[in-house]
């Protein structure tokens, strides 16, 4: 008998996350997912009136891949995957590995080769069809989060299915201070961070290009970040995990680089030109994800967090920079963490991981659950 949370599941990202509708075609990319949920999800798309194109992948299988990839086995994989690509009006990806450290053998130059020449792949994806990403619950998940597998499931239901609509009305008053605002100051146990978001904009996401979901983004100028940030919690980035990271900036640039391994977070950092600079800021807000799990599309929308991304930009909040990187650092500023401040314009709007200004507070855990 199917799970009745996979059917609910499937129905939010068809009629909600992507608003699949009839004639809409859409790659269903499934990655170490079981089969009756991509059962389910062609059922909800096919009862939309949408015709959806299944790809089935297997991490174990990936790794293989790109452990000795070559030029010409990446640019293949572009040729192949951009042409079905520019044929999809929708992208639903659901990734689930047994083992989130599968790739941690791979070489950082292979890695760095296929993101930088299969980077075109991502960029209609994301700037030409209506997308969602998830993640799909696993035993490494559960353990990254300190729970059973059984009480990590129910976790990732309730987050996965919970009100967006409702979190999406209370977005749009931080949307526009965001909009609005110059001046961005970030305070916290050794953190002094300042950078300008002047003309930038901001981008509200609520449920339809992630799952989880709960941020609002925008984007330093390229050149205006001057400072220290020190995250606290791990993060994972092509197979390996990174904790204490500290960034150091002048004029925009990472100068300074340090972590558990800073021989390869700096490998990552010299990617490309593009890399050492900046390509996205974000509040986080989701009131059922308190806790890091080394999943970043649940960590960077941690309840009192904020995210500040090295690498790649997105169109919608452009500065300009752009990099085969695209590395989201969470930094968590409730009290339980060490505390944190962030300011607009001079003006105090966030202190230890709760809205002040009275348009802000909808966004606090207690008013969201």
């Amino acid at each position: 008998m199917t799970d009745p949370r996979y059917t609910k599941l499937a129905r939010l990202l068809v009629e909600y996350s992507t608003a699949l509708k009839k004639g809409d075609r859409v790659l269903l990319d499934m990655i170490d997912v079981p089969d009756e949920f991509s059962i389910e999800l062609i059922r909800a798309a096919r009862a939309a009136g949408a015709i959806p194109i299944v790809e089935a992948r297997h991490t174990r299988l990936n790794r293989e891949l790109l452990r000795e990839t070559t030029p010409e086995h990446a640019s293949l994989v572009r040729d192949i995957e951009l042409s079905r690509m520019r044929k999809m009006e929708a992208y639903i990806a659901v990734r689930g590995s047994a083992n989130a450290n599968e790739n941690a053998d791979v070489p950082s130059d292979r890695m760095a080769l296929y993101s930088r020449i299969t980077r075109s792949v991502l960029n209609q994806r994301v700037d030409k069809t209506r997308w969602c990403v998830l993640r799909w619950p696993s035993p490494s998940m559960a353990q990254g989060a300190g729970m059973s597998t059984e009480a990590f499931e129910n976790l990732y239901f309730d987050v996965c299915t919970m009100d967006y609509r409702k979190m999406a009305r209370a977005m749009v008053p931080l949307e526009q201070r965001l909009k609005k605002a110059d001046r961005v100051r970030i305070k916290g146990p050794g953190t002094d961070l300042t950078f300008s978001i002047k003309g930038i904009g901001a981008q509200m996401c609520k449920g339809d290009r992630n799952i989880p979901d709960g941020e609002v983004f925008s984007c330093p100028v390229r050149t205006s970040i001057n400072g220290r940030i020190q995250f606290n919690t791990p993060t994972l980035y092509s197979g390996t995990k990174f904790e204490n990271v500290c960034l150091v900036f002048k004029d925009g640039r990472v100068v300074n680089a340090t972590a558990n391994n800073t021989k390869r977070l700096n490998t990552i950092l010299d990617t490309d030109a593009g890399a050492r600079y900046t390509g996205e800021f974000s509040l986080g807000f989701n009131p059922h994800i308190l806790n890091p799990m080394c999943d970043i599309l649940f960590d960077e929308k941690i309840a009192g967090s904020l995210h500040l991304t090295p690498g790649q930009a997105y169109k919608q909040c452009d500065n300009g920079n752009r990099s085969a990187v695209h590395w989201d650092m969470v930094l968590i500023q409730r009290p339980e963490w060490g505390g944190g401040e962030i300011w607009l314009d001079g003006e105090l709007v966030r202190k230890n991981g709760l809205f002040l200004p009275k348009d802000l507070k909808p966004l606090n855990p207690s008013n969201l659950k």
